[in-house]
């Protein structure tokens, strides 16, 4: 009889991989734009998560369900390490002489730029809550994992991650209406549009739809 899924991730069997990364490499994709709002950096992240988890194979637990948790929290640990390290190169950058002027390569880009902007916004008000509510937030509500799963994910406890939730949802609350305070004109109300888009279209790059 065949090991169970677990046992066979444990001992490094290859195809087992292959499955794990079909059936949840998007998802970690996704978190990891949520968490960078950038298609290229998530790339990346991606590639160095998966890295990680064929080292730390040893790690799963035999019982269990799915290993989503687990994938989604390297990913977290993945996306921290590499902003603090974007941190200290931008430092260094900082005390270097500016370059010289650069090409324009705006209409090469171009394509990705409407949602950039709007991660960017989103990215804004994020930004301004902890490194831990911000990772909640993102894995219970946008890869849409319980309370349970999120804990085993980030290695703490539900009731933690429950307050974590519910201070980063409070905390955005008072930010989208300061925001839409800052938008009132004194004749009228600035209108925006709405609508319920909540998948990105990415750049047509044959890797499929963007995660929002």
């Amino acid at each position: 009889m065949e090991p169970p899924f677990r046992a066979r991730i444990r001992a490094g069997d290859e195809n087992s991989f292959r499955v794990l990364f079909q059936d949840h490499g998007r998802a970690v994709y996704n978190h990891c734009f949520r968490l960078t709002g950038d298609w290229s950096v998530a790339e990346d992240c991606v590639s160095l998560t998966f890295l990680e988890t064929w080292r730390m194979r040893e790690r799963v637990e035999p019982d269990g369900g799915s290993l989503l948790p687990w994938l989604l929290g390297i990913a977290t640990n993945v996306v921290h390490h590499r902003r603090r390290t974007a941190r200290r190169h931008r430092a260094l950058m900082e005390r270097m002489p500016p370059p010289g002027l650069l090409p324009d390569f705006a209409d090469e880009v171009v394509g990705r730029l409407e949602d950039q902007e709007r991660i960017a916004a989103v990215r804004k008000a994020l930004d301004q809550l902890s490194r831990p509510d911000r990772e909640v937030l993102a894995l219970c509500v946008w890869a849409g994992l319980d309370y349970a799963a999120t804990a085993e994910a980030l290695g703490t406890p539900v009731g933690t991650v429950r307050s974590r939730l519910s201070r980063a949802r409070r905390r955005l609350e008072k930010l989208a209406l300061r925001n839409l305070e800052r938008n009132l004109e004194p004749a009228a109300v600035r209108r925006q549009q709405t609508g319920d888009r909540h998948e990105a279209v990415r750049p047509s790059s044959g890797k499929g739809e963007g995660p929002w």
